[in-house]
């Protein structure tokens, strides 16, 4: 591309997005969409939202920056709604939580979203500008020399003058609306035509003070004429930026009121003036307040301020309006800010609070209960953080293990039903983690329990909702955790980034009682013990890689034991019909077979005694008749409906091979040594194990060596 062709580019598209507009050519666009241009900056950032969209994740502009709090995202969403039909931001959004729990990455995902629909049509914003011509364009109209001649009528608007025919140039400090130039009366015929909320900013505001000033005196020197002072009108289009401080600002802790308020007396053009305003003392407001309007400002830790220093915020959040030297800011800004539990709490025991929280809206930010959303924040940053080794499948996993696991609180049982309270109390961490993460049942319960336990999962989730201490303000911060995968990754004991390499750091975490309170934390029978969770998490991870080296030795087809499970539930059906089987290669009718049942019994552990034994069976049908009922449409998934009895077949066979598990591990320990045998059955299964470890699932050699050796010393 060549420099008439990027001229020409930039050109159009400044042509295009309607950079800059007179007051008249502005008028014709609010009338062609005036919901539209009348929008509050609530109605506003909801629009945003809706503009980009929802899924699964929640809403898209938090997608790949927020994982997870759905609830969060949706809470925003209505308040920011509840202002729109209210007309008026009067309340501050606190989002509060644990350090670490994503309320900064909420705010901020918020403003990119907010940067970027400014930059579309949809989401366009115009203020405007006092645009003063040199002496030889408006030949005297201004004052200047002092007579009302009538040459000036000849231009319709000073918007698209050339600098050089320019003599001063006053934007709106605070970027007001260009509507509030229209008189207010004459607004209010112009509103009544339309249903929708109008902000109470425009039905009832009115310029700042100095553009005030500006109007007034234009409009005495004018006699009147609304249509000479609206000559001096450049509408301008502006884009939300936190980079550049418009409309998007935050605010860190510190000790002064947001505004500051001087006088114009260094600006060279001001002596460009007409005579006719000259004479008035022009003032500019600025500052944190003046920059967020017409956007969002954030008060990042707005808790660990001095109460007074925040206090014309009561005023300012209720009333969209705060005293800044001689004037008076009206604003139109979303307020929005952060706060952790600690300074919360103590905010709570202040005189005033009550105060406060009539012009605060609480929103609560904890920390991710759920596996799979808490291990999405730790897979991005594995490969950098990895540097040059390899990162081993699980790894985010483990960390999202174990750090979930802290997070977790003890049911109290007595508020449950009696046929559930002895079920809730057996709940282990790990049993309510699985809960809450797939609804999986832990394995122990009967059929009559687990519909029992499903019917109550939301009463387990809504327990803690309403307390102080709710169930994600304490545990690991995903912030603190990030270290700990630093700190394994330049770990020389390991020679991959691996679940191994981080419970080795997360041992050596675990003794820093003194810099983290939640490791201080007392163990409510197996919950808060923290040093537990590691063995815990030590023992899914050998469940999982022990899934995953069966399937990679290659000795069989899991197949078979969906064959031989579904052989057994035909027998077994049979039988309890009373009914024979067809033989499907001789087409007779025979009696079921006894002998394949016994050894299916056998193998899954099946209760030996005859009332037992019947009574297991018994529940079998049923809970396929429960989950045929429950997946009409669904083919029937044996290891779906009884994952337990899959593990139980697997576990047999295996420990039916353990001398030939044993034999591959020695193997490995000689592998690409003098001393390895390739032709050894043992080498040849290690081989074989470690190519599709690779092939399958990732694995780097060092890692499946690693993991393999984990396994054999762990179970074998």
């Amino acid at each position: 591309m060549d420099l008439n062709d990027l001229t020409k580019n930039v050109k159009q598209n400044f042509k295009d997005n309607l950079q800059l507009l007179s007051f008249d050519e502005y008028l014709n666009l609010l009338e062609s969409k005036p919901a539209f241009h009348l929008r509050g900056t609530a109605q506003y950032a909801a629009d945003m939202l809706d503009h980009y969209g929802t899924s699964e994740s929640g809403f898209n502009v938090f997608k790949n920056k927020v994982i997870g709090l759905h609830g969060v995202q949706k809470q925003i969403y209505k308040i920011l709604k509840a202002f729109a039909n209210q007309g008026i931001n009067n309340r501050l959004i606190l989002l509060h939580g644990p350090n670490g729990s994503a309320k900064s990455t909420l705010i901020s995902a918020l403003m990119e979203g907010m940067n970027e629909y400014s930059k579309t049509q949809e989401g366009a914003l115009y203020s405007f500008s006092w645009i003063f011509p040199i002496d030889k364009v408006t030949r005297g109209s201004l004052g200047i020399r002092g007579d009302q001649e009538k040459k000036s009528t000849s231009i319709s608007s000073y918007a698209y003058l050339s600098d050089e025919e320019i003599a001063c140039v006053i934007p709106s400090e605070l970027r007001d609306h260009p509507v509030l130039l229209i008189p207010e009366n004459e607004r209010a015929l112009m509103f009544k035509k339309h249903s929708f909320t109008i902000p109470n900013r425009l039905r009832e505001g009115g310029l700042s003070h100095r553009d005030q000033l500006i109007f007034q005196a234009l409009l005495n020197n004018y006699q009147g004429d609304y249509a000479q002072v609206i000559k001096h009108i450049r509408v301008e289009r502006f884009y939300l930026s936190k980079m550049y401080r418009s409309g998007l600002i935050t605010v860190e802790p510190q000790m002064h009121v947001d505004a500051h308020y001087q006088q114009l007396t260094m600006n060279r053009s001001l002596s460009q003036l007409p005579a006719s305003l000259q004479g008035i003392n022009l003032f500019s407001i600025g500052g944190d307040l003046a920059e967020a309007n017409r956007g969002l400002i954030d008060y990042n830790d707005l808790l660990k301020r001095p109460i007074d220093t925040y206090k014309y915020l009561l005023t300012a959040c209720e009333t969209a309006k705060v005293n800044v030297g001689q004037s008076i800011l009206h604003l139109d800004t979303i307020f929005i800010g952060s706060s952790n539990e600690l300074q919360l709490d103590a905010f709570k025991e202040y005189p005033d609070f009550s105060s406060f929280k009539g012009r605060i809206e609480l929103v609560k930010v904890p920390y991710l209960l759920k596996l799979s959303q808490e291990e999405k924040v730790y897979e991005p940053i594995l490969n950098s953080i990895a540097g040059e080794k390899t990162v081993t499948p699980h790894t985010a996993w483990t960390i999202a293990l174990w750090s979930v696991l802290t997070r977790l609180k003890k049911p109290h049982h007595e508020r449950y039903t009696s046929e559930l309270s002895s079920v809730i109390e057996k709940l282990s961490p790990m049993d309510k983690l699985k809960l809450y993460e797939s609804g999986d049942m832990p394995e122990k319960l009967s059929n009559e329990e687990r519909k029992h336990l499903k019917a109550s999962l939301h009463k387990i989730e809504e327990e803690y909702t309403n307390v102080l201490y709710y169930e994600g303000r304490t545990g690991a911060s995903a912030r603190e955790l990030k270290s700990v995968l630093i700190d394994a990754a330049q770990s020389n004991d390991f020679k991959t980034l691996s679940p191994l390499a981080v419970v080795s750091e997360l041992k050596k975490f675990v003794k820093r009682t003194t810099e983290y309170e939640f490791l201080r934390q007392d163990p409510v029978d197996s919950y808060h013990d923290h040093e537990k969770f590691i063995d815990v998490v030590l023992d899914e991870y050998a469940n999982i890689v022990d899934r995953e080296i069966r399937d990679c030795l290659g000795l069989y087809d899991t197949k078979q034991w969906g064959d031989f499970m579904k052989k057994y539930i035909t027998h077994l059906s049979s039988i309890l019909k009373k009914e024979k089987i067809k033989n499907p290669i001789t087409g007779a009718y025979e009696e079921p077979d006894q002998t394949l049942l016994n050894e299916f019994e056998t193998i899954v552990g099946a209760p030996s005694e005859s009332d037992q034994k019947n009574q297991f069976r018994q529940n079998l049908i049923s809970q396929i008749g429960a989950w045929a009922l429950d997946h009409p449409k669904e083919p029937m998934e044996y290891f779906k409906v009884f994952p337990e009895l899959k593990t139980k077949m697997e576990k047999h066979f295996y420990e039916s091979q353990k001398s030939l598990l044993q034999k591959m591990n020695i193997a490995l320990k000689q592998f690409g040594t003098d001393y390895a045998d390739p032709t050894a059955e043992g080498s040849k299964l290690a081989t074989q194990t470690l190519q599709n470890m690779q092939l399958k699932f990732g694995y780097s050699m060092d890692g499946a060596k690693e993991v393999i050796g984990f396994l054999m010393s762990k179970k074998y």
